[in-house]
């Protein structure tokens, strides 16, 4: 006996297909790599250590918030503080998709979340409504991701100049509409929009009163909180 439901996995198609479907996207996240690659050589890192830090960190928002905290004396508690609030949105993000990997073997279902921002959960969170079994696209995503990532640090690194500011172009608003995009393309249900106008209105609420950065709980308290008001949609029969 299996403790795995049938059809769910992750494998090497279900992993090459997230890359290929991530692809497009990824380029775009070269751009900001190399930003960050130019933002970082600015701020007193070597090139390694910038290269070490999109490695290993691998989160573009908290990698150029802790920038502005870098200096000679580093304010450990405030960058603590701050690059958890800016992260803490995976903490909800990993509880929406854990029914769904609960049954992987430990190294798949972590092999899954280490790689997981933003765009590669949105992409998939929309395969799983859609009654998708094969969970690749977590870490097929995460890979391109990951590697555009490094390839536009090495860039600013090696170059050492490019776009310091984005949102100059509207690149700082890409990932903002391709989530929206995902948002919008999922659960067609009315009821959504008290979960998503109560995060909505507490994120901007906490943005115009709240410390920087803590719209982000803010923000995704309200949400969960909203949604949990929510009556649970009836249970699917089960074919005879």
């Amino acid at each position: 006996m299996t403790s795995t439901p049938p059809g769910a996995k992750l494998d090497l198609a279900g992993t090459l297909l997230g890359i290929r479907r991530m692809a497009p996207l990824s380029l775009f996240v070269v751009v900001f790599g190399l930003a960050f690659g130019v933002a970082a050589l600015a701020r007193g890192l070597s090139g390694l250590e910038a290269m070490l830090m999109s490695a290993l960190v691998f989160a573009g928002a908290s990698q150029f918030a802790a920038l502005e905290l870098w200096g000679p004396d580093i304010p450990l508690l405030p960058l603590i503080a701050t690059t958890f609030a800016i992260n803490a949105r995976h903490l909800l993000m990993g509880a929406a998709i854990q029914p769904w990997l609960a049954h992987l073997p430990a190294s798949q279902r972590y092999g899954c979340v280490v790689l997981m921002s933003d765009s590669n959960w949105a992409m998939a969170a929309a395969d799983r409504q859609k009654g998708e079994t094969n969970v690749g696209m977590l870490v097929g995503g995460g890979i391109a991701l990951w590697l555009t990532w490094l390839l536009g640090t090495l860039l600013g690194v090696v170059f050492g100049s490019g776009i310091e500011e984005p949102e100059r172009f509207g690149l700082d608003v890409i990932m903002g509409c391709f989530l929206l995009a995902m948002l919008v393309g999922g659960r067609r249900d009315p009821t959504m929009l008290v979960p998503w106008g109560a995060a909505a209105l507490a994120a901007l609420a906490a943005m115009a009163w709240l410390p920087p950065h803590s719209h982000v709980i803010v923000g995704a308290l309200a949400g969960g909180m909203a949604g949990l008001l929510l009556p649970s949609p009836p249970a699917k029969e089960s074919p005879a």
